[in-house]
Formats: structure tokens, sequence, C-alpha cells
């Protein structure tokens, strides 16, 4: 291959040459993979009956071929004809050393934000955390002197005065409960990479919380069965699922609800770190749940520790999530209205294994 066709290749964003007929004239792997078909396909195709734009663009587009201006459109809905619309920004382009052929970029919302923003909740939990073990470490041996104490006065009161007493040792108690979730933090071990079959990780992790948190649930599975092993550990990916199947058990309180656990591939999907490094992570998990949702104040924190928008909750449990699927060199992230939260979890795949398995 050429270095131009190297580029073209690599690049991490869905874009298609559009020749002087206003006809696809050639669309790069990400841009195969947005629009669920081929280049084959594509090529020699009319441009606007394969990619549908919720705005009225071809003035504008022929506009900037005429003026060789480039057209730069923002929160647009693009979809295909077997794909659904999804909010994009759309770069349009003359093509240098080409006569009147266009080069059109589409960048996801979603897509945009995941390739431009490091995975900061992994230093903030680090630095967090780090000062959190300390702590923990110091505080927990005078919590026992206090527990100790309370009870041994506990011996001489009157049952009227034990209520204050016992308020000391409870309250005491959640303490401790709550630093030793901060030193497991510490204590997590790196993941044991191996080839992992995610189906099974999500099964183990459904009938474990329909026995358990999730009796009152419905869990719904929408599996991709062609989805190739990840790489990654299987009992640390469980504890994520699990984290995740909890809280949504949680929003819904007594009155239960659905959960749907879906699984689906990629392919165009590449992070892109702030250093520069990128890893293709086209292995997705979707725990969607119909509960009330994440306030959204609250959304863009909710991985960082000690944040949480559950009363009583201590915001452990969805920090240690991130920690995990970072320390897996994946990608989190979560999409909230009333009615609908969807945590999504994006995976790398392990190497040498064929995409579609027995």
């Amino acid at each position: 291959m050429t270095p131009e066709m190297d580029l073209w290749a690599s690049l991490p964003v869905p874009a298609v040459r559009i020749d002087v007929n206003d006809r696809i004239a050639e669309v790069n792997p990400a841009g195969e993979g947005f629009l669920n078909s081929s280049s084959k396909a594509l090529t020699g195709q009319p441009v606007w009956d394969m990619i549908a734009v919720d705005a009225p663009l071809e003035e504008a587009f022929e506009r900037a071929r005429i003026n060789g201006t480039p057209l730069f459109v923002n929160d647009v809905y693009v979809g295909s004809g077997v794909r659904a619309p999804v909010q994009c920004a759309l770069q349009i382009a003359p093509l240098v050393g080409a006569e009147d052929e266009m080069l059109m970029m589409i960048t996801p919302r979603e897509l945009a934000g995941r390739m431009t923003l490091n995975h900061s909740v992994k230093s903030a939990a680090q630095s967090a955390i780090g000062m959190a073990e300390m702590l923990a470490h110091e505080i927990k041996n005078p919590l026992a002197g206090i527990t100790g104490a309370a009870q041994l006065l506990s011996m001489n009161l009157k049952p009227d005065d034990l209520e204050l007493t016992d308020l000391i040792v409870a309250e005491s108690r959640r303490i401790v409960k709550l630093l030793e979730q901060v030193e497991q933090f510490g204590n997590l071990s790196p993941p044991d990479f191996k080839p992992v079959n995610l189906h099974d990780v999500l099964d183990r992790a459904r009938r474990s919380a329909l026995l358990g948190f999730g009796a009152q649930m419905k869990i719904v599975e929408a599996y991709d069965p062609s989805l190739p092993l990840a790489l990654g550990d299987p009992d640390q990916l469980l504890q994520v699922i699990l984290n995740l199947l909890k809280n949504a058990s949680e929003a819904a309180g007594n009155k239960g609800g659905k959960i749907t656990l879906r699984s689906f591939f990629e392919h165009s999907f590449r992070l892109r770190r702030s250093d520069g490094s990128g890893q293709s992570l086209p292995l997705q998990i979707e725990v969607i749940d119909d509960g009330p949702g994440i306030p959204a104040d609250l959304q863009e924190d909710i991985f960082d520790p000690f944040v949480s928008g559950k009363e009583n909750g201590t915001g452990l449990g969805l920090a240690l999530v991130s920690k995990i699927i970072s320390d897996h060199n994946g990608w989190i992230s979560v999409k909230s209205v009333p009615g609908q939260t969807v945590f999504r979890i994006s995976l790398p795949r392990a190497a040498g294994v064929p995409y579609h398995t027995e």
C-alpha cells in the first residue's frame, strides 16, 4: 500500500470521496462500518441516496465545490438505508489534486467525544484513591478504639441512654465498611488477560443477579451471536457487570423493571487518547435499564470516586467499574434520560480470533 492508502485506511472517522457527479468514489473502512455496507457496494452510488442527512445540504455542497471552500455542519442526524440516524458533525472539503472531487468526513457526536478525550477517570481515580487509601489505613485504628470505648460505656448506661452509644457503634462500623471499599481499589490485582467469551460473563452475571439483588427485575438478552472473543480478565469483567446490574436494580427500587444486556460489534470504533496513542475497541456491551435515570448534573462525573446519585451511596461502585475497564485498556460511558440509562463498555478483541465464531 502507498502512504496515501495507509492514511486513508487508518482514518478513525468515516470518510467518503465524492466524484464530480455526486457519486461515491471511495469509502474508507470506518465509513464501511458506519454505513453498514462494503466499499464495493457503495462505489458508484449517488451519495445522497446512500447517506441520509436531516438537513438540505445539496445546494451548500455545490457552492462549496464551485467556490473551492470547506463546509462544516454540526449537530445533524446522519444515517443510511440500513442504519438508524445518529447525531454527527460533517466536514466537507474540496479534494486537493482531484478536480471537482469532494471529501466528506462524518464524525458521530459520541465518537468525537471518545476520540478527543483521554480517559480522565483513571488519573482522577488514581490520585483520589491513593490519598484515600492512606487515610483509610490511618482512620481504621482510632475507629476501632472509638467503637470499643462506646461498647464499654454502654455496659454502665441506663437503657434510655443506650441509643447514643448504639449510634456511635453503628456509624463507626459504617465508616469502617466504607474504608474497606476504598482499600479494595489498592488491593485489585492487574487483569489476568486471556481470551474471554463475553456472553459467558454476561450469563454468569445475569444468573447471579436473578438469584439475589435483581430477583424483582426482568433481564433480557440481546446478544450478537458472532461476537469474537475479548481480551480481558473474566473475573474482573464479571465484577463490572454485576456492579452495573446492581445499580440498575437499585434504581428500580421495589417496583421492578427491565434490564437489557446487549452485545454488538463496531469495527470502526477506535479510542484516541490525548497522548496520541490509539486502540481499536470493537466489542461493545450495553447494560440498559428503564429506571428514573441519572441526574444530568452528575452524568459527567458519575465515574469519579465519591460521586453518587443515590441516597447514602458511597460513589465507589462505578469508580471501581471505571478503574477495571481502564485497566483493560477499554472505555466506559453512560447516557441517561428518565426511562432509559445505557452504560456502554468498549473492549479490545483477542488477537488472532476470527470474527465469526461457532
